[in-house]
């Protein structure tokens, strides 16, 4: 039979649709049910290309025996993590308190009153590596809340009452200074990897965020360790397994500490984010390395994650068929040398082994390796490595495909809609600034109702029930921004500031100015979730700080500013202590220390050629967070440009900074000059 998960826009969901458990969607129905039937509920929470929730999905969810068990004792509730990151949040919370640990797929047991009472992660179909089988799991709570309910109901309470108490200690409000920032510095250096790039040992995630403080540090100080950490992390990471050497775009994270074994799935926001960090470093120094990497990932962002409508799509799964009907991890991406010979004839698959680091042992499993691009001596033929680069990819192209999450995530889209612009703004690449209006166009068009109020998922065009949240309105609005600085279009500002000023009214505490990640009026969980602390993407904290600070740059709106410097205050607190974890808003209070400055640039018309060009030396200004604003003078579309005038009838750029204007320039070098801290 079908369960109640057939008509869910969560590709994770659809997967479950056929389990014969009797699945049932996060929903006030279900947890009546369960109160109506006396049961306590099992809430697994996933995502669709975890590997491990596809394993215990397989072994316990399509198992029969255990789906009658289930059914019988429980009422069982399927969340997708990506789509309802509010009940993720706040019940992951709960797992890592009790066990220390956490992770996916998440496995807990609730009252009806969605109270949790036991906890874990993966449980396998039989006892093993110390684990009770899931089936041992559900017979000891199912004897717990026949026999013992008051005990049951007890812990319940004192959980959530423990985690009521876990309030964030804010600090003063106030934003990070010289000295915090500094300090900041100073403890990233401590756990930085000198031999191999990156913080930390293994598993290695790459610090993008992190990345962006340094870059925007070194820019605004000189910090010459600064600029050096970010370098070479992104150099590391470019020529290891952990970026795709044929088709563009990272892999979510590298399980040893080199960068070589990545874990597979390719993620939206991590591509986002990388895409628009080498960029960004290019910018900085002219890196070739760093110009390529940032077109391969804009274009493997296009190319596998667009969708029909325009979106782009969340991730695509790590695991695919190997070609015997096995789904085995990797399977898609790594070479044997027989592999490269088949495909390119054993001349070539002898220089494509040594160029891309592929041994007779395998850097992977069973004697397979992960492209890389170790350092050689010498130079190889460019037209050579092309050819042999182009022929694997088209023998790629013709393994089956890993599968791919199509659901448009508003927040993910957003960075993606930054990047892609900023990207095709600087590299003269039209088609990527398309690319990002295509994308803001459909948030617009069906994420946002008439209230400006934005929805947090669409799949195939049908816009999904759950509310955005936190990280939805800010990094959208973040997009938005970059959009209005790159396309000159003040409707992007507009609509940014729209959803901005639901973060001032919805998401802000009035008197602490702390925030949370879900609205005041969404639904209520066990407890109202808010972390400030940056992770697999920037936390909605940091990014509403960044945003609400741009807006203010743009429009000099004292709210906004006010609010983006109170936000702050939890990087003042974090900041000196877990850098690693806050570099967003790291990245953000270099904006504020910087000014941030505020650009106008003033022509005849946008396509005029002088206007272009200091339209193009703004947006490659290296001072941390400055705003672009361009059109023409007496236009109304940016608050920026009023009543600027071009001097001696010639495209000319404005710069203001802490609220002190410089004398307007027409020169382009000259413009630079004063976007350079």
């Amino acid at each position: 039979m079908a369960n109640r998960l057939a008509h869910e826009t969560s590709p994770y969901l659809l997967q479950h649709a056929d389990n014969p458990v009797d699945w049932w969607p996060w929903s006030a129905e279900a947890f009546e049910e369960a109160r109506r039937r006396q049961v306590p509920v099992l809430l697994s929470v996933g995502y669709s290309s975890c590997h491990w929730c596809h394993v215990m999905a397989h072994e316990s969810f399509e198992d029969q025996a255990t789906a009658d068990y289930l059914n019988e004792h429980f009422l069982s509730v399927k969340v997708d993590r990506e789509e309802r990151p509010d009940v993720d949040a706040v019940y992951m919370e709960a797992v890592q308190a009790a066990t220390g640990q956490g992770g996916w797929p998440m496995t807990v047991f609730l009252t009806p009153d969605a109270e949790p009472f036991y906890f874990g992660t993966y449980f396998p179909p039989a006892p093993r590596h110390g684990m009770p089988s899931f089936r041992q799991v559900l017979e000891g709570v199912n004897q717990a809340w026949s026999d013992r309910r008051e005990e049951v109901a007890e812990v319940a309470g004192k959980i959530v009452r423990d985690l009521a108490g876990r309030e964030i200690s804010y600090g003063a409000g106030t934003a990070p200074g010289e000295q915090e920032q500094a300090q900041a510095l100073l403890g990233l250096t401590r756990e930085y990897d000198p031999q191999r790039g990156g913080f930390g040992g293994a598993p290695k995630f790459p610090p993008s965020m992190v990345i962006e403080f340094l870059l925007r540090h070194h820019a605004r100080t000189g910090a010459e360790g600064a600029l050096q950490m970010a370098q070479d992390t992104c150099e590391r990471m470019a020529r290891g397994g952990i970026y795709d050497q044929l088709g563009g775009g990272f892999a979510r994270y590298s399980v040893d500490r080199d960068w070589i074994v990545p874990h597979f799935e390719k993620m939206l926001y991590d591509n986002a984010l990388l895409c628009r960090v080498y960029a960004h470093l290019w910018r900085a120094t002219g890196s070739e390395l760093a110009r390529r990497v940032a077109l391969e990932t804009a274009d493997f962002m296009v190319r596998e994650l667009r969708t029909a409508e325009g979106g782009f799509a969340s991730a695509l799964d790590a695991d695919s068929d190997d070609g015997t009907g096995k789904h085995v991890e990797g399977a898609y991406y790594v070479w044997t040398p027989q592999q490269l010979t088949e495909v390119l004839g054993a001349e070539d698959a002898e220089l494509a082994a040594h160029y891309f680091g592929v041994t007779a042992e395998g850097t992977f499993e069973q004697g397979s390796s992960v492209l890389q691009l170790p350092q050689h001596e010498g130079v190889f033929d460019a037209e050579k490595i092309t050819s042999v680069k182009e022929r694997l990819l088209d023998a790629r192209a013709r393994r089956p495909a890993p599968g791919r999450d199509d659901k448009v995530v508003a927040a993910w889209n957003g960075l993606a809609i930054a990047a892609l612009a900023e990207t095709g703004a600087y590299f003269d690449r039209p088609d990527l600034v398309d690319a990002a209006l295509a994308a803001g166009d459909l948030l617009v068009r069906l994420h946002l109702d008439d209230q400006a109020r934005l929805a947090r998922t669409s799949k195939d065009g049908h816009v999904g029930a759950n509310a955005g949240v936190l990280e939805d309105y800010a990094d959208v609005a973040e997009g938005f921004l970059a959009l209005a600085s790159v396309t000159g279009e003040g409707v992007w500002l507009e609509f940014a500031g729209f959803l901005l000023d639901h973060v001032l009214v919805r998401f802000t505490d009035a008197e602490s100015g702390a925030l949370y990640d879900t609205a005041a009026d969404a639904e209520r969980l066990i407890r109202r979730p808010q972390d400030p602390t940056d992770n697999a993407a920037p936390s909605g904290w940091s990014a509403a700080a960044g945003a609400l600070l741009s807006y203010a740059a743009h429009t000099g709106s004292e709210p906004h500013r006010s609010a983006a410097e109170r936000a702050l205050g939890v990087v003042k607190a974090l900041g000196p202590r877990v850098p690693r974890f806050i570099g967003w808003g790291l990245a953000a209070a270099e904006a504020l220390l910087d000014g941030p400055r505020e650009v106008a640039v003033v022509g005849p018309s946008a396509d005029d050629p002088g206007t272009r060009e200091l339209h193009r030396t703004a947006l490659l200004g290296s001072a941390p967070g400055a705003v672009v604003a361009c059109g023409t003078p007496g236009g109304d579309a940016f608050p920026l440009l009023a009543d600027r005038v071009l001097v001696e009838g010639k495209p000319t750029a404005y710069v203001c900074r802490g609220f002190v204007c410089d004398l307007p320039v027409t020169d382009a070098a000259a413009l630079r000059e004063k976007l350079t801290p």
